[in-house]
Formats: C-alpha cells, sequence, structure tokens
C-alpha cells in the first residue's frame, strides 16, 4: 500500500499523464529523431521525479497545527507535486524548442 504522503501523486496521475501526452506531441513542426525522443523521455522522468520529491517534501513541512487540519498537509502536497511536474515541462518545452528548431 502506497504511503500517504504519496497520495497527492496517486491522485495527479491521470491529468501527468495528458500533460505528458501534450508535451508529446506537440508541436508538430520539430524534428522527431532519436535524440528528441531521448530528451523528451528523460525530461518527463525528471518532471516525474520532481513531482515525487516536492510532494513529499510539501507532506514533510507542512504543519498540523494550522487552523486548516490535517487536510493540509495533502493540500500543499498536492500543490507543490503540480507546480514542480508543471515546472520542469514548461522549462523543457521552452528548451526543446530552442534546441531542435529547424533553421
Amino acid at each position: 500500500m502506497a504511503d500517504i504522503a504519496d497520495l497527492a501523486l496517486i491522485l495527479f496521475l491521470p491529468w501527468f499523464l495528458i500533460l505528458a501526452v501534450l508535451y508529446w506531441y506537440y508541436p508538430r513542426t520539430l524534428p522527431r529523431t532519436t535524440e528528441r525522443r531521448r530528451f523528451d523521455l528523460t525530461l518527463l522522468a525528471v518532471a516525474f521525479a520532481a513531482s515525487f520529491v516536492a510532494g513529499r517534501w510539501g507532506f514533510a513541512i507542512a504543519s498540523t497545527s494550522i487552523e486548516a487540519g490535517p487536510i493540509w498537509r495533502q493540500v500543499l502536497a498536492s500543490l507543490l507535486a503540480y507546480k514542480a511536474f508543471l515546472a520542469v515541462i514548461v522549462i523543457a518545452w521552452i528548451w526543446r524548442g530552442k534546441r531542435f528548431r529547424t533553421a
């Protein structure tokens, strides 16, 4: 059974899959080479790992003494996991556009 700290990541997996597919297929104007596929797979793995670490970290640092109650730990873990995944994907998208642009 997954640890309760990983609940945020588990709940976001379908959305992460949708974002990963969009990242993989767009923009269609870039050439699809083996190097680009390797780049995409690496950055998707980095995005997932960053999301996992951020979610764990958010769950660990959230104070349970806040008036919001114990749900605050899951909320903070979810927010940080999502933002970490999205930040890596956006940076990778921009970097990929510059790196594989055809002249």
